[in-house]
């Protein structure tokens, strides 16, 4: 089972990239943002860093508590009351560019817990799988960073444009495959087929590759001089996309790890 979040700031339409020669944190992205604040008040990629890594601190912090707290008898009702907590939590933060640390925090709290569960779901199956999953998200991240970083991959409007579209395609068979689940029907995509395994690499590719998206617009943002603010929300995708690419590590290793 995996929450659908780690995708909400992708699929929205600012993130699919400007006009040739717009900015993407124009005033159509953040309305009411017409002059820029005075330069202590602006947005710096420190600021999204130190944001980032909080939120990450509650995810660990709310995710080990369930994973001690909670007994077993509740598993199952907390990890789906998670799942649809953090749902509509992302949906407004997404939809609404909300960048108010009083709606992302109780995201991050939430997401923490159904992280928790999940991770302690596989981890009674595959001793040492958490770990794995963990060492290989960051690793994955800051690989992206560091390419990012070097210019060997750069967020061209023919990258956004290619990373979206499959990024929408990958959400949408796996929406689909959810759906026919609920009638019985396999798809043989979350199985832990070959088909499986060859789909979970291709989202978890997907999913790095949206790193540098991200990078870019916090890049734009820092250019542009968006206010303070701004940063939580860059936090808060950079948190959704590690998330994703957690659970789907983890689900990857446990086709690998399974007889």
């Amino acid at each position: 089972m995996r929450s659908s979040n780690p995708v909400l700031t992708r699929l929205t339409p600012e993130t699919a990239g400007p006009p040739a020669g717009a900015s993407p944190y124009g005033s159509e992205t953040y309305p009411g943002v017409v002059t820029a604040p005075a330069v202590a008040d602006r947005m710096t990629v420190d600021d999204v860093v130190v944001r980032t890594a909080g939120l990450l601190a509650i995810v660990g912090i709310s995710g080990a508590l369930a994973w001690t707290m909670v007994p077993d008898r509740l598993l199952l009702p907390v990890w789906i009351g998670a799942a649809m907590g953090g749902l509509i939590l992302g949906l407004v933060i997404a939809f609404a560019r909300i960048a108010n640390p009083a709606v992302i925090v109780p995201y991050a709290i939430v997401e923490g817990v159904f992280v928790g569960i999940v991770s302690k779901f596989f981890e009674n199956q595959f001793e040492g799988i958490v770990l794995q999953a963990a060492l290989g998200t960051f690793g994955l991240f800051f690989v992206m960073a560091l390419l990012y970083k070097a210019r060997v991959i750069r967020a061209t409007p023919l990258f956004v444009k290619i990373v979206m579209s499959a990024l929408i395609g990958v959400v949408g068979l796996i929406v689909l495959n959810l759906v026919l689940s609920l009638f019985g029907i396999n798809t043989h995509l979350r199985d832990g087929s070959g088909l499986a395994i060859v789909f979970s690499l291709v989202v978890i590719v997907i999913a790095s590759l949206t790193f540098v998206l991200d990078f870019a617009q916090i890049e734009e943002g820092v250019r542009q001089g968006l206010p303070k603010k701004y940063a939580w929300l860059s936090a808060f995708g950079i948190l959704v996309g590690l998330i994703w690419l957690y659970l789907e590590i983890l689900r990857l290793l446990s086709y690998l790890r399974d007889d």
